[in-house]
């Protein structure tokens, strides 16, 4: 009889509310972005020391080397938080990542707002800052490829239209032009083919087309119009996903209910796109809303654990009370 008490009672001290599985998942989450984060600390590093094009990147707001090196420190921070918090099961570490990713989520959600408030006005600044990109285009590597993959990506070739490569000195339609892709736009404008061969020259003299004609060969729609349609579209994905999560949490089961959730969400929104890839601001956006969770049900699994030993202990020393 009274080795059945004590093994009941060992049962009590080493049982937890702690879950391994949330514990190492999150755990994992956090230490694949923070060595995500040192990688990127480390590219805006080198490509900080080895640029010499100043110039060339005028038309950007911000350095992308620095904005680069700063991402990536704060990713740094929010995730070594998220991992020693899970792994040391620290309620104030896993507190201060569940914040800095709730901040950043809603300044997120903030901006995407304002954008489609002051649509306007954003879209006046994209405008120009597209098309000092195109001024700049052969002057800088970086940019050149950044314009190439948001042509490929959104589909499009220009601002407004293909014929704004005019402005870039070396496809500019002018007379005394001396350039070799006079009248022409690049390769990025191309509709792809199945040739396993890129044809770079693809390009070649397409503002000399009509407008029709050109559109068999290239993208004749700007990406003006393409990125702000992109951000109003995610803008309303976000929106629908943090209002599905607004409700306040009652119990584990809501929680992992939320996940569940969260996951059949990305799967209707995948067969509703007709298989398109979802867009990585939603993929970002989505994998941080995760992590709330899990921290959350973390930090509540670890105070309940807290609380059972607080019990044990007053029971042990007290056990009539």
């Amino acid at each position: 009889m009274g080795g059945r008490r004590k093994d009941a009672s060992r049962y009590d001290e080493d049982y937890t509310f702690v879950s391994p599985v949330v514990k190492y998942l999150l755990f994992i989450f956090n230490l694949i972005f923070w060595m995500i984060s040192l990688v990127m600390v480390s590219i805006g590093v080198y490509a900080r020391m080895m640029k010499h094009a100043e110039a060339a990147l005028a038309c950007l707001s911000v350095d992308p080397a620095v904005m680069l090196m700063v991402v990536g420190v704060l990713m740094f921070i929010i995730t070594f938080c998220g991992c020693v918090g899970s792994l040391r099961e620290n309620i104030c570490l896993l507190q201060t990542f569940c914040i800095c990713l709730t901040v950043i989520f809603l300044l997120q959600l903030a901006a995407g707002i304002l954008g489609f408030i002051f649509s306007d006005k954003a879209r006046n600044k994209v405008t120009e800052m597209i098309n000092d990109a195109i001024i700049h285009y052969r002057e800088d590597i970086d940019l050149q490829n950044l314009i190439d993959f948001g042509q490929k990506e959104f589909g499009c070739c220009g601002g407004v239209t293909y014929t704004d490569w005019s402005q870039n000195m070396y496809f500019n339609c002018k007379e005394d032009n001396p350039s070799r892709e006079k009248c022409s736009v690049p390769f990025s404008c191309c509709i792809p083919t199945n040739d396993k061969v890129i044809n770079t020259m693809c390009g070649h003299g397409m503002q000399d087309l009509e407008y029709i004609k050109a559109g068999e060969y290239i993208h004749t729609n700007g990406c003006i119009d393409k990125l702000v349609n992109w951000i109003h579209s995610n803008l309303f994905l976000l929106g629908g996903v943090a209002l599905g999560l607004a409700i306040p949490q009652v119990g584990y089961t809501y929680q992992y209910t939320q996940i569940h959730t969260l996951c059949l969400s990305l799967l209707r929104l995948e067969t509703c796109r007709c298989n398109q890839l979802v867009s990585p601001l939603f993929v970002l956006s989505l994998l941080q809303l995760v992590g709330i969770l899990l921290s959350q049900i973390l930090i509540n699994q670890i105070k309940d654990q807290i609380e059972l030993q607080n019990y044990n202990l007053k029971h042990r020393s007290d056990p009539w009370s």
